[in-house]
């Protein structure tokens, strides 16, 4: 993206990407078709230590302006829950998107090439030397578009971390995001035997300005767990924290054992919560948190406990499962209208490898887009 908008204002534009081919990451994306955006993207989905800094490449570049790009390719779409926008066959059709724009910009792509070095050059009309596996490069700007270290198994590397401490800039402590929690040993025995097992609920974590709540879907996997509530919560979880699931959002799960003369004892009850979990989840819910007595209070507490789960996760499965990196270069750093850096004329970031880290559904595209699309009007 950035370099096709580079390439349309006449710049020589040369992109270099150590894998065999491009848009790797883009190509397993919504399960192979690609959530390229989402329609409700603000700066309020996303974090950073600057929560601001996001409003300007978003405003430049929207989910509209995408949209339309999409639909100028030809490229069928459709919307699933939340704004989320999947192409209807496959996420093929953005890359090659992508690849014509840029055939069209002139660009030039070189795959399977490594960045061995990137440093300060002396040579008349150029700023930087990039040093690669096909030779030397000089050139006025360097563009770090690299991504984070999610997902190694498709290249990921620290290589956008690296080129910028070398040249002075701040890295914001980098974490896996939008990933699934461990469970800790006590909880792994209680549960994850019932791996496979899904409910749609209410995630809540994070501390003070950080914590968030999402409604989605909560998976049960063998070692932890997973699902969009989970994932969306784990960017905003810290190592020794807990995370609060109301698993019955919205419901009174014990009203009908409040009816007169109702059964008061674990078949009512566990028939009462499978309105909200499945059963064999709700079996086990209830073999852990028997209401004592089966009193009105003790009913009462039963509800709340319901309504709060929480569970304290021993970590999580890492960037090998993490869809995006948290954390990354310092925004203040960058210039947010061009993604240029302060320090350094002629060096920009943009996408993952800033400290900008979007919800789960499309979000984190938009900003790639968005940032991509900022630093190629002004490279």
């Amino acid at each position: 993206m950035c370099a096709f908008e580079a390439g349309r204002r006449g710049r020589s534009v040369l992109v270099l990407d150590h894998a065999d081919r491009i848009g790797k990451k883009i190509l397993i994306s919504g399960g192979g078709r690609c959530n390229f955006t989402n329609l409700h993207t603000s700066s309020q989905n996303f974090l950073s230590e600057n929560s601001h800094f996001a409003k300007s490449a978003l405003s430049r570049f929207t989910p509209s302006d995408m949209v339309a790009l999409v639909e100028r390719h030809g490229i069928p779409y459709h919307e699933k829950a939340l704004g989320q926008l999947f192409c209807d066959h496959s996420a093929h059709e953005i890359v090659t998107m992508l690849a014509r724009e840029c055939s069209e910009a002139k660009v030039r792509i070189f795959t399977g090439t490594r960045i061995l070095s990137v440093a300060a050059s002396d040579e008349p009309g150029c700023r930087f030397r990039v040093e690669t596996s096909a030779g030397t490069v000089f050139t006025q700007s360097v563009v770090v578009a690299t991504g984070g270290l999610s997902i190694p198994k498709l290249g990921a590397t620290a290589l956008g971390y690296e080129i910028a401490a070398q040249f002075g800039l701040r890295n914001v402590p980098c974490r896996p995001g939008l990933v699934p929690l461990v469970f800790a040993p006590d909880d792994l025995a209680r549960w994850s035997d019932l791996s496979g097992l899904s409910a749609e609920v209410v995630a809540t974590g994070g501390k003070n300005k950080s914590k968030a709540s999402f409604r989605e879907k909560l998976l049960i996997t063998h070692r932890g767990l997973s699902g969009p509530a989970i994932l969306q919560i784990s960017s905003f979880w810290n190592p020794g924290e807990e995370i609060e699931i109301d698993l019955a959002p919205g419901q009174q799960v014990t009203a009908p054992l409040f009816t007169p003369n109702a059964r008061r004892d674990s078949a009512a009850a566990v028939s009462a919560l499978r309105s909200a979990l499945p059963a064999r989840m709700a079996e086990r819910w209830i073999g852990l948190h028997p209401p004592e007595g089966w009193t009105n209070a003790a009913l009462s507490d039963f509800e709340q406990q319901i309504h709060a789960w929480c569970v304290k996760p021993a970590g999580t499965e890492g960037y090998a499962k993490a869809e995006v990196t948290a954390g990354g270069v310092d925004t203040r750093e960058l210039d947010p209208r061009t993604m240029e850096s302060r320090k350094v004329r002629g060096l920009f970031f943009i996408g993952e490898v800033v400290d900008v880290t979007g919800w789960l559904g499309g979000y984190n595209f938009q900003w790639a887009w968005a940032s991509a699309v900022s630093a190629g009007a002004a490279v």
